[in-house]
């Protein structure tokens, strides 16, 4: 990869902007494909506070090394991941820990993806006890303006915590929320 791909690599994971997937363009089709995975977007939730080995995300996922390490690297080709310096490990082997860049936080999902993040929350919350899990469920009737007015403000917030530094006396938490459409609304009687 030259300096200057990987200078422009830099500016967008520096970036607020949402980055834009356009179909047809081999780079964006990459990406697309690497965050269609539920267990790649578990990796870069694993890797989004420290760094891990490839070692160290198949035993926490329960994957064979081998397989993992596809996922890894499918991850850093895509600037997902990025490879932090080697270090020592058991018995003097050499680990390289990833870290993610926080890329996927403004990359839209591509095209049936919104099923792909709902299957991860689900395998992200499986086991977990009642109280170990926040929950809420509301119905809304909104006009469009003010669905709008919802999503930019849900998403400010989101972002305003996102671009906060981590707590050092903090616990990792994740967040899932989806606005959809009601296919089957209460019956409206005046």
């Amino acid at each position: 990869m030259t300096d200057e791909i990987e200078d422009e690599r830099e500016d967008e994971r520096e970036s607020g902007e949402r980055i834009i997937l356009r179909p047809g363009d081999p780079e964006a089709e990459a990406r697309m494909r690497a965050i269609s995975s539920p267990l790649r977007l578990r990796v870069l939730r694993l890797c989004a506070w420290e760094s891990r080995t490839n070692k160290e995300l198949a035993e926490l996922l329960d994957v064979n090394p081998g397989t993992m390490l596809h996922h890894v690297r499918t991850l850093v080709q895509t600037g997902y991941l990025a490879a932090e310096p080697d270090r020592a490990g058991a018995q003097g082997s050499r680990e390289v820990p990833y870290r993610a860049t926080g890329l996927s936080w403004r990359t839209p999902m591509p095209e049936g993806g919104n099923y792909i993040l709902v299957e991860t929350f689900l395998q992200q919350i499986n086991g977990l006890a009642d109280d170990q899990l926040n929950v809420t469920w509301l119905g809304l009737k909104l006009n469009v303006e003010h669905k709008a007015e919802l999503q930019e403000r849900l998403y400010a917030l989101l972002n305003e915590f996102k671009q906060r530094p981590p707590d050092t006396d903090g616990e990792t938490y994740s967040m899932f929320t989806a606005l959809h459409t009601d296919l089957n609304p209460p019956s409206t009687r005046e």
